[in-house]
């Protein structure tokens, strides 16, 4: 007969094969580090800028075309949110592993 054994219901199995394996886990943090290395890009660098090939003139076989430069604007707030966002997601989530 087997003696049962002392489970403890509130943690998922795949994550006590993981601790026994010496594998943690925290996509909370690993996202919230991403976040943050985005908004500091995203602060660092203020517009993105590429060239766009315009077809002006496509009559048989003549072909006209234009490159025009095209801009995004990076707006600072975006970073800003990007950092405390990512801040808070590794906050928590060094908080959840305690």
């Amino acid at each position: 007969m087997r003696e049962p054994r002392n489970r403890n219901l509130s943690r998922s199995p795949c994550v006590g094969y993981a601790e026994e394996q010496g594998v943690h886990m925290r996509p909370l943090v690993i996202f919230g580090a991403m976040l943050i290395a985005i908004g500091i890009a995203g602060l660092i660098i203020d517009n993105i800028s590429f060239t766009e090939k315009k077809v002006i003139v496509d009559a048989g076989p003549l072909k006209v075309t234009a490159d025009q430069q095209r801009t995004i604007p990076i707006p600072s707030i975006a970073g800003v949110i990007a950092i405390v966002a990512g801040a808070g997601m590794i906050f928590f989530g060094r908080q959840a592993r305690t």
